[in-house]
């Protein structure tokens, strides 16, 4: 079953992530800069996802309409998980309906499994991104009331938090076929929380979840990932998280 704001709020503090907006957020890793698994090349942005909408068109003005819309709805509580996955770019985000569990401290080949993955989606989204150079939603209609402000000089397409959530949902739904639904919804979630935090439009999150699948599915024919992948599974199930 979908949980609800709530509980995923109580999800994410269990599991040790803070969601006062005071909190600080996770330091993060150094940008990657080369692909532990894929070849340069692989996954051709011109072939993997359609171009956005130009700025000012129909189909951009209509997306823009629907962020101000979802503002007019947001609640207060939405709003604090998604300024939260905002600062929590990564795995255990998308893990916390699984409870505290599932603690990477204790899981070291899960840990490099993920550390790796993240690395993929980051490099993936930095290409792509160069890419489409789209402008983010800010920029277009700076009427708005992002989590975050500014953003006006970053792009927008894919969305890399999108790209990240729905990868490590794809690769935890593998690992723990069980929990795939209840990981499935939690990345949605995730991903609707761009919008919620108007950073990025529809069809940013939509590309972001169609680069996840695209880059998933080329890691899981690496031999190099795969054995990462199982010895994962293994550590997860002597750990009695997965069966």
């Amino acid at each position: 079953m979908r949980k609800t704001v709530a509980g995923l709020l109580l999800a994410l503090t269990a599991a040790g992530a803070a969601t006062a907006p005071s909190a600080a957020a996770p330091a993060k890793p150094p940008k990657p800069t080369v692909s532990k698994f894929l070849a340069p090349g692989e996954l051709d942005p011109a072939q993997v996802l359609p171009a956005p909408p130009r700025d000012g068109s129909p189909e951009a003005l209509a997306e823009l309409a629907e962020l101000h819309r979802l503002e007019a709805a947001r609640t207060p509580e939405r709003f604090a998980l998604a300024k939260h996955d905002e600062d929590f770019e990564d795995v255990t985000s998308i893990a916390a309906p699984l409870g505290p569990a599932f603690d990477l401290a204790r899981l070291p080949a899960t840990a490099l499994l993920f550390e790796d993955l993240r690395n993929e989606d980051s490099l993936a989204v930095k290409r792509f991104k160069a890419f489409f150079a789209r402008t983010r939603p800010i920029t277009a209609d700076p009427t708005l009331n992002p989590c975050k402000h500014g953003e006006d000089g970053k792009t927008a397409y894919p969305s890399g938090h999108a790209t990240m959530g729905y990868s490590a949902a794809a690769v935890l739904s593998n690992l723990m076929p069980g929990n795939a639904q209840v990981i499935q919804a939690r990345a949605a979630d995730y991903a609707e929380s761009r919008l919620i935090c108007e950073a990025h439009y529809r069809r940013d999150v939509e590309g972001g979840h169609v680069l996840a699948v695209a880059l998933v599915a080329e890691l899981m024919t690496k031999p190099k990932f795969r054995e990462e992948l199982e010895a994962a599974r293994a550590e997860l199930t002597a750990a009695h998280i997965a069966p």
